[in-house]
């Protein structure tokens, strides 16, 4: 295992065809030699890269087993580059993902299926697929392991905090976020440097938001993809439309963000979990069954 304090991360954003895994594995194999070429060490695609955000209209041929060959031949193309690329994924009994994989080295190292399942605005995520049900991280060496969260995970703050609670150095965020998803007055691309910038800052750690482009059906991407800092500055951001952006992050600013503001160490995991079984007893009870 290299043991690298300085990583060269980079996040590529672009356009998917609906549905059309096949003509969006050129798009990633074109991603992926620009990543090489540039020395990184680690690239984040976007959420359902290989879909698009509105594959669940072609779910039965857009589902992927964990072990297709097409993922393994991104794997490969990937080499000792970490890859995060997004994925309808088909599990055991046809229940249906929305998942991220990390892919290296020819293999599948590391999956995540969503959690938070959005059902608001023009989002009807819990129409087609199952929800995840944890929250885990991967050690790329010693010193940084990823926290892999898609999307609205991140508007789930206790996901989040899960994710640094298991030790995360690093959170990667791959999104789908439209302009017009949730509504005229909520401000998308705002709401998202705020939250990264936010939560980079509160954990010590850097965030990663790598979004799409172009549009879809109904829905404009508006790109913005960004590398933040363990102290809440935005290191390289991207503007609307395709585009590889990158940056180098230090693990000694990590150690020195989190020596400042201990967030972690500080997070009292007992008392929240007192307190979480105890609210399991009683919200959404009404008082006078409670009594």
């Amino acid at each position: 295992m290299i043991n690298r304090k300085k990583l060269n991360l980079g996040a590529a954003q672009f356009a998917s065809e609906i549905g059309d895994v096949d003509a969006n594995l050129d798009r990633h194999l074109h991603w992926i030699a620009k990543g090489r070429e540039a020395g990184l060490d680690m690239l984040v695609m976007p959420e359902l890269s290989l879909t698009g955000h509105y594959g669940p209209e072609k779910l039965l041929t857009a589902a992927m087993s964990r072990k297709d060959p097409r993922l393994r031949q991104l794997a490969e193309a990937a080499g000792p580059m970490a890859l995060t690329v997004g994925f309808i994924e088909e599990g055991p009994a046809a229940q249906f993902y929305n998942s991220a994989a990390i892919l290296q080295n020819g293999k599948l190292v590391h999956l995540h299926r969503k959690v938070n399942l959005p059902n608001y605005g023009k989002l009807e995520e819990g129409k087609h697929y199952a929800s995840g049900r944890f929250v885990e991280t991967w050690a790329m060496d010693e010193h940084w392991r990823a926290g892999l969260l898609i999307c609205a995970d991140v508007w789930n703050p206790a996901l989040t905090h899960l994710a640094f609670l298991h030790g995360s150095t690093m959170l990667i965020c791959p999104v789908s976020s439209g302009i017009e998803a949730v509504g005229v007055e909520f401000d998308n691309p705002g709401g998202w440097v705020l939250t990264c910038r936010f939560y980079a800052m509160i954990y010590g750690a850097p965030v990663i938001m790598v979004n799409r482009t172009g549009t879809e059906r109904d829905l404009s991407f508006w790109g913005g993809s960004c590398i933040v800092d363990p102290f809440g500055r935005i290191l390289a951001q991207a503007g609307q439309g395709e585009e590889l952006v990158s940056a180098v992050l230090d693990y000694d600013e990590i150690r020195r963000a989190r020596q400042l503001l201990p967030t972690v160490r500080d997070s009292n995991i007992a008392l929240v979990h007192n307190e979480t079984s105890r609210l399991l007893g009683t919200l959404g009870v009404p008082d006078f069954v409670r009594d």
